[in-house]
């Protein structure tokens, strides 16, 4: 191992081994703190530490980093208060999460680090964001993101790769290649002689080096640094190294050839670098000493600290309220179905109307179409926010599949309006980087049913975020949905169920084209991830009122259709239409519609109203029925609202089957097909 100090001065070179030595030596006390039982876990990256160190330390204190598991250096680096970090390792209320997250899952938007997820892919699209906001904002800025060799293999990697190289993007990726994925060898986990082969793949640079040598780490990061700003390009970094732990202690080392731990002793990045400054006379023995005696005393002393914390007394209440950001207003932004209260004697009357909008005053109206209000709420949204980003497959000069953004281009210009390569994943990954550096993003999902690709980012990194280090996505998903026009299992599936599952997630799906735009504008501007499901089938064959201007519909709010005193239609979307419908052709039957126009939060007192009213209740939806919405409220009815009801809680819902291509067989998917029976059998109570 070779250090050249290519004229750094003295006073760098000491920083750099303080700055290697301290994670070290952080990193053994807290093995000692796991054999005592102090600690439930550790990821060591003893032997990796100069990667750590030497990214950070070549970097602006402002710019974003997402690390992982054994990036200790990353932390330290960023000087953020180590008893802190201590609180955090021990799950204390007072670390970064509030003791909802373990060891380095999480952030601090103060220090510029990024919380890394289990899936570790994900991590890598954030950085994309993150660059593109420092494109766009004209900023002398990278971002940096690290991945295992392992993770090479996720097709994360490949789809934040690519999007940095289409887009041209200042990201460095960072590759910490220790030989093992877990126990599994890099052997058998790809067959390129080196990873960063294939940058070239992606149309970027890339270089290979020893990650264990601290100045060789420094340097090279530097001048990378430099290339990325000045040519807006991204930079794909190999660095050799080993970790001298098991993956996580409770591995151990056994899969490990015994030799290979005499060979990386033999490189250790501390005790090299360590024996370096000795020998060039830049640090002596008792000045090393010193150096570590300060280090221990600050261990130490930042540890007692942390022990002094008080023991974490759970707070339901708190809990539930931390799983969203606060809107603009600062008020509640949802309410749980866990605090609903329905109390006896109960009656529609008690119930404010559930149709409220935010515009209070009249407003004049004009004729839309469904697909017209969408557009109009997206060009509206772009007016008042100069920072709306609009992101998805050709939406740009083709205007989407559906020409909802068709002349967006050319009126907000190609950095506002992306078109965006077939890579989903990346894609919500990138929305919530530019969410990182202040951005409102709104991402097309060509197909909802295309959404499976993105799953994971949207369920484990969207929808967690805020809860778990306090950082908002600000992030909006157009989930074109539904059947009825002959599209087949991959182009006609209703999967907001599968969302309304997850916490942090709102959920909303617009009936009429004045909710598609309201609800649109109000999902822009809430400051949590939002997926906004429009039925393909509504497009264009429903027209009606829209208010002219910029208004909201409040998301979490339901709306009375139509009142009515024999039976109760709970229902959202198509469904309305078709409870419509069904209305309009059995007017001997007074009928009560309530259109829940949000799935996630949903409105209790809307829903307890609608059954007082009646005492007869249909739950209606496109969905499968089995796991659809409709047997959540169905539930939620049981438990609340029994002393109302007259008849059982009835769903009327579509097969469970996949949505089927022939249109004789999708009207018999379908459930309108049997709402009639459905409310016949209800009746007959």
């Amino acid at each position: 191992m070779q250090f050249h100090t290519k004229g750094l001065p003295a006073d760098t070179l000491i920083k750099l081994y303080k700055q290697l030595l301290l994670p070290r030596m952080i990193e053994e006390k807290m093995l000692v703190l796991l054999r005592q039982g102090k600690i439930s876990k550790w990821f060591s990256g003893i032997g990796q530490e100069a990667i750590s160190v030497g990214v950070t330390q070549a970097l602006q204190q402002d710019e974003w980093i997402m690390p992982l598991h054994r990036n200790l250096g990353v932390f330290t680096g960023r000087n953020m208060p180590l008893h802190k970090l201590f609180m955090q390792w021990q799950g204390n209320k007072e670390g970064y999460s509030k003791g909802r997250e373990r060891s380095f899952h999480f952030g601090s938007k103060e220090h510029y680090v990024c919380g890394m997820i289990s899936h570790l892919g994900p991590q890598l699209a954030i950085a994309d964001g993150v660059a593109l906001a420092y494109k766009l904002k004209d900023e002398q800025k990278v971002a940096v993101a690290f991945s295992g060799d392992g993770g090479t293999s996720e097709g994360d990697f490949h789809e934040a790769l690519n999007v940095a190289a289409v887009w041209d993007l200042p990201v460095i990726f960072i590759v910490e290649n220790n030989g093992y994925g877990l126990s599994t060898p890099v052997n058998e986990q790809y067959r390129c002689f080196s990873l960063v082969d294939k940058a070239k793949g992606y149309g970027m640079e890339g270089i290979r080096i020893d990650g264990n040598n601290i100045l060789e780490v420094y340097d090279t990061i530097k001048g990378v640094r430099d290339y990325c700003i000045q040519n807006q390009k991204p930079y794909l970094i190999e660095c050799m190294t080993f970790r001298m732990r098991g993956h996580e202690e409770a591995s151990g080392v056994k899969y490990v050839p015994p030799e290979l731990f005499d060979l990386w002793q033999k490189k250790d990045p501390v005790k090299r670098y360590e024996e370096f400054l000795l020998a060039e006379n830049i640090l002596s023995a008792p000045e090393i000493e010193n150096i570590k005696v300060e280090n221990k005393t600050y261990i130490e002393s930042e540890l007692a600290i942390a022990y002094g914390a008080a023991a974490l007394t759970p707070n339901t209440l708190e809990e539930l309220g931390d799983v969203y950001a606060e809107g603009v207003s600062g008020e509640s932004s949802v309410v749980s179905g866990h605090s609903a209260i329905v109390t006896s004697g109960l009656s529609s009357k008690r119930f404010p109307p559930a149709d409220a909008n935010t515009h209070h005053s009249p407003l004049t109206t004009h004729e839309q179409r469904f697909v017209d209000a969408i557009q109009e709420a997206l060009r509206l949204s772009m007016q008042k926010h100069d920072n709306l980003i609009l992101m998805g497959q050709d939406i740009a000069e083709y205007g989407g599949a559906f020409k909802i953004t068709e002349g967006f281009v050319q009126e907000f210009g190609k950095a506002r309006v992306r078109n965006t390569p077939l890579c989903e994943s990346a894609i919500v990954g990138a929305a919530l980087g530019l969410s990182l550096e202040g951005y409102k993003s709104m991402m097309e999902m060509q197909f909802a049913d295309f959404v499976t690709v993105g799953f994971n980012q949207i369920i484990n990194n969207l929808a967690k975020i805020h809860y778990r280090w306090g950082q908002n996505a600000d992030v909006v998903i157009r989930m074109p949905t539904g059947g009825g026009v002959g599209a087949g299992p991959f182009h006609s599936q209703s999967n907001e169920a599968w969302f309304v599952h997850t916490p942090g997630l709102k959920v909303v799906y617009p009936s009429t084209p004045e909710d598609a735009k309201g609800l649109l504008i109000a999902a822009i501007n809430d400051p949590n991830p939002v997926l906004y499901f429009e039925h393909k089938a509504l497009y264009r064959s429903i027209s009606g009122p829209v208010p002219q201007g910029y208004y909201e519909t409040e998301i979490g709010k339901a709306k009375i259709v139509t009142e009515g005193t024999d039976v109760t239609i709970i229902t959202y979307g198509a469904g309305v239409h078709w409870a419509l419908d069904y209305a309009k052709n059995h007017p001997q039957l007074s009928i009560y519609i309530l259109d829940l126009r949000t799935l996630l939060p949903l409105d209790y007192d809307a829903i307890a109203a609608a059954v007082a009213a009646t005492g007869k209740v249909l739950l209606l939806h496109e969905d499968s029925l089995t796991g659809g919405i409709g047997g959540e409220v169905a539930a939620w009815i049981a438990e609340h609202c029994f002393s109302y009801l007259d008849a059982p809680v009835m769903r009327c819902a579509s097969l469970d089957t996949p949505i089927p291509f022939n249109i004789e067989l999708e009207k018999n998917f379908m459930a309108y097909s049997r709402l009639g029976e459905m409310v016949g059998r209800l009746m007959g109570w």
